[in-house]
């Protein structure tokens, strides 16, 4: 069977299954993925073109030679880019290969967002309210696709204007089709998917719901199953509805149907995705079902096992979206790097890692920027969010900017702990950008405490040699240190003194004890603090001082510095910041879609510069202030760094 997607992560899932069902696999991939994980685990690869999708992964015709040159019986699409394409099904079925998904009616009913709202009013589906024909362009969602790409929400004409420009050019450039629909804008909704599943023998069950109204961009980053605002009655009545959806269109595989909910639990059909959504992993979870073998099952003609009354909501599973991003620009710009060091906290009990990477792997511009899927769970929400946290502080990524400061905060905030969340909650609670974990004085003082204990703990490893001290003549091992240590712009004085393995820190007239094996060489930092433990991660540290801890999920920067060296230091100068209001760099890797202006032209605060598209998103870059065009250094079609720069004003 082939694995045809650009996503590793899910090929690699699906060879899991088909490995334990006894089914030789093969991997397609292009050219700058031949030594990805997902091709070593095949037992035969197939390169199919270049790196850019549409000649390697949407590259129908080599994927089509690399079906007839392997003999491969079956396709499974994952959820990339053929997922949910018609002619991709129907050339598979031409030359009697079986894809694994719903036939090619689902398929062109369900992908057309348009004609899928219809289908869902005549199986008495409830749907949004709104514009049932193609948007024209005076006239904002994709009317293909989806993972939310190119949706926009438009207060007034001009935002309408802007957003059916933006919407259609990414709706061309990421699925081929450039048609818009219209529909009512439901206020704080959350997002709420049945997942269901359907054979060629009439037989449908619907497999519990997940919650996903934590976005970015209208894409999902935490998923949780089940939902902890949905009763039972309006379970039953959703799944009963989405039962109904997939048998009007004689449905069969795995499929889910998505809703929006309202504060008073009325729901709206969304969309249905005729293939494996990402998040699955969380209702096998508790459910207990392989969905991936569910589906080669029933492609292959057997009716399912279960009944509806089979299936059960055992514990809880969450699933966090770990992507090589940086969460501090709009929450999640991509970045792109070599994983230098990776290690993922798979020895922690009921942890499961989904992932297509490994240590060396490359994050390049072409492909979307998921590292993993990290789900947790058990008995309870509160046994399942304690494993995340705890798996989110033992996950090491190094080599690219990573969103696991989002996570962690997201699960533990009171908002989300209590469940009172919506698709507007990062916007909502973050309104300023995301900014990190904001220090407590309990938390500043675990820090800087943490950050002197190590400080001494090198200092002290410094001094031995094969266990003996460096200097003979030393008497006898220091046990006290008076150290200055600076963290957000504000200094502490601290009194440490050392007790075998044990540090007691005086900082701000507070006693701290921190504790722990101290393994410098170790990229986890495993410590107790007054009696809490606490994983943290020390991503650098150097002679002068300085170190980088992750503490609480994100990055801090401190520096611990001799009495003595602490007052020289306050006579150096200080480096004068680059003045950004009259340049405009890429924030983001990516590519130049269009560029609207030239030099001499004078700009307006918050016109339009230039399009950046990055991982199948377009992002309008805007002028910050009213002047005049001194440079342009890009062009359409040209590839740009994060950072690079691409227009100079006077």
């Amino acid at each position: 069977m082939i694995c045809c997607d650009n996503e590793g992560e899910i090929a690699c899932r699906v060879m899991k299954t088909c490995k334990k069902m006894g089914i030789k696999t093969v991997a397609v991939h292009s050219d700058v993925d031949a030594s990805a994980v997902h091709v070593k685990m095949a037992d035969e690869a197939v390169c199919v073109g270049p790196a850019p999708t549409n000649k390697s992964y949407l590259n129908m015709d080599a994927i089509m030679d690399a079906i007839r040159k392997t003999g491969s019986q079956a396709v499974h699409p994952g959820y990339g880019f053929l997922s949910e394409n018609k002619e991709f099904a129907k050339r598979l079925a031409a030359e009697d290969v079986v894809f694994i998904g719903p036939d090619t009616h689902a398929i062109h009913a369900m992908g057309d967002k348009i004609e899928s709202k219809l289908l869902a009013k005549a199986a008495n589906v409830n749907v949004i309210p709104g514009f049932d024909g193609v948007v024209e362009a005076t006239r904002v969602i994709l009317c293909s696709g989806g993972g939310g790409k190119g949706m926009r929400i438009a207060w007034n004409d001009d935002e309408t204007r802007e957003g059916f420009r933006l919407s259609s050019q990414e709706a061309a450039s990421s699925f081929g089709d450039d048609r818009l629909l219209i529909e009512k804008f439901v206020d704080n909704p959350r997002h709420i998917e049945i997942q269901v599943l359907a054979d060629k023998h009439g037989n449908a069950l619907w497999l519990n719901e997940r919650e996903c109204s934590i976005q970015r961009r209208n894409q999902k980053v935490v998923e949780e199953a089940p939902s902890t605002f949905l009763d039972p009655e309006t379970r039953r009545a959703m799944g009963e509805q989405a039962v109904q959806l997939a048998k009007a269109v004689h449905y069969s595989s795995a499929g889910t149907v998505e809703f929006l909910v309202d504060s008073n639990k009325n729901f709206y059909f969304l969309e249905m995705n005729t293939r494996l959504q990402v998040e699955h992993p969380i209702t096998e979870c508790i459910t207990g079902l392989d969905l991936v073998q569910q589906m080669i099952r029933v492609a292959k003609g057997f009716p399912l096992l279960h009944k509806q009354e089979d299936i059960p909501i055992n514990g809880w599973a969450i699933e966090s979206r770990v992507y090589a991003e940086d969460p501090y620009k709009s929450f999640g710009l991509p970045s792109i790097g070599r994983l230098s060091q990776y290690q993922e906290p798979i020895n922690l009990p009921k942890v499961r890692v989904d992932s297509g990477i490994q240590e060396g792997s490359d994050i390049s511009i072409y492909y979307d920027p998921m590292i993993s899927k990290l789900v947790t769970y058990g008995a309870t929400r509160a046994e399942a969010l304690q494993r995340m946290e705890a798996a989110l502080d033992n996950y090491v990524i190094r080599g690219v900017t990573h969103n696991i400061p989002l996570l962690r905060e997201i699960i533990t905030h009171p908002r989300f702990i209590s469940g009172d969340i919506t698709t507007n909650f990062l916007p909502e609670e973050y309104p300023e950008g995301f900014k990190g974990h904001q220090l407590t004085s309990e938390g500043r003082r675990e820090l800087v405490s943490t950050a002197a204990a190590l400080y001494v703990s090198a200092q002290l490893r410094s001094q031995r040699f094969l266990g003996n001290l460096r200097v003979s003549t030393t008497p006898q091992e220091q046990r006290q240190w008076e150290l200055c240590v600076e963290l957000e712009k504000g200094s502490h004085t601290v009194a440490v003194s050392r007790s075998g393995s044990t540090f007691t820190v005086e900082v701000d007239g507070v006693t701290v004890e921190v504790s722990g094996e101290w393994n410098l060489a170790s990229a986890l930092l495993p410590v107790t603090i007054n009696r809490t433990p606490r994983v943290l991660q020390c991503l650098s540290r150097d002679a002068g001082g300085d170190i980088t801890l992750q503490y609480l999920g994100t990055q801090f920067k401190v520096r611990v510095l001799s009495q003595l060296v602490s007052t020289l230091s306050a006579h150096m100068p200080e480096k004068v910041p680059e003045d950004t209001s009259s340049i405009l760099r890429s924030p983001m890797p990516g590519s130049v879609v269009a560029v609207s202006v030239k030099p001499g032209d004078v700009v307006a605060e918050g016109q339009e510069i230039c399009v950046i598209e990055a991982m199948k998103m377009q992002n309008s870059l805007i002028a910050a202030k009213a002047a005049k065009v001194k440079s342009v250094h890009c062009k359409a079609g040209e590839t740009v760094g994060e950072g690079d720069l691409l227009v100079q004003l006077e």
